[in-house]
């Protein structure tokens, strides 16, 4: 029996846990589901509600960056694990602070008196850390994609495409090219396309 990844397509965290399922060559039956709309097996296997969710036969994994560790774990054909420690302070930053940002930015009538502008310059101020090295390097820590990479465009693309030419504008000539290579590659392409909604399927998705 394959795993079972409860997923929505255009979810970063659910983006990101497919990249890695996706690099690993795991086959997983893949659920497409609305958010307005939760399956009530999703909520039994994860009470929390959130995507993704991987069922495996022995547990269940309901956080992104558990799964994308989990699938690495068992097969890491692009060395994608290889990177230098300080990767992890870049992965914290933008699931932390820069994500607090950019949620306030994109969504300001949800949080009280959110001042979207000054949440859109907290986030950049975080993205122009990593201006320098992609200005030398085509990748965060090289020449080719890390698990650091993955982990955090998909928050990147969501992040410009709140207003993208605002993005294009600004003096960030790497990391524009970072987000652009990755939005031109076939694994990008690979993770997002679209399906039905799982339910209304006669036979399960494969991905990938």
């Amino acid at each position: 029996m394959r795993p079972i990844l409860y997923s929505f397509r255009r979810c970063p965290y659910a983006m990101r846990a497919r990249l890695a399922i996706l690099s690993a060559g795991i086959e997983v039956e893949l659920r497409e589901i609305l958010l307005r709309d939760k399956p009530q097996e999703m909520l039994d296997a994860s009470p929390k509600g959130t995507v993704p969710v991987l069922i495996l036969k022995d547990r269940v994994i309901d956080e992104s960056r558990d799964i994308m560790e989990w699938a690495l774990a068992q097969h890491d054909p692009e060395g994608l694990l290889d990177m230098p420690p300080d990767a992890q302070d870049w992965i914290a930053a933008i699931e932390g602070p820069f994500k607090s940002a950019l949620d306030r930015y994109k969504y300001a009538p949800r949080y009280n008196g959110a001042d979207p502008m000054a949440e859109r310059n907290v986030a950049a101020q975080i993205l122009y850390r990593a201006e320098a090295q992609l200005q030398k390097a085509l990748w965060l820590y090289g020449p080719h994609p890390s698990f650091a990479d993955l982990a955090t465009l998909t928050f990147v693309r969501q992040y410009a495409n709140v207003d993208r030419a605002w993005f294009d504008a600004q003096d960030w000539p790497g990391l524009r090219g970072w987000l652009d290579r990755f939005l031109a590659s076939d694994r990008f392409a690979a993770i997002m396309t679209r399906y039905p909604k799982w339910e209304t399927l006669a036979i399960p998705v494969v991905f990938p």
